[in-house]
């Protein structure tokens, strides 16, 4: 089975520029309902959650290690 993807790379912000970077990797909220309407969950610059649609990322995973330092360094942002 594979795992579901943590994180999003966005590779295109536009209409969001206030709220996200082209670029960054983002933390996905799980989102099932959301999920079936290609929408994404993503914590954005703002610190709140949002939806998009998921056109605007490629979903990446990092090994445990990169992960960690990761999800570290966007909880000290």
């Amino acid at each position: 089975m594979t795992r579901p993807k943590r994180f999003a790379l966005c590779l295109d912000n536009t209409d969001y520029q206030a709220l996200l970077i082209a670029g960054k990797v983002y933390r996905i909220l799980s989102d099932p309902e959301a999920e079936r309407d290609d929408l994404v969950r993503i914590i954005g610059e703002s610190g709140k959650d949002y939806l998009y649609h998921k056109s605007h990322f490629a979903f990446v995973d990092f090994p445990p290690a990169a992960r960690r330092r990761v999800l570290a360094m966007q909880s000290a942002a």
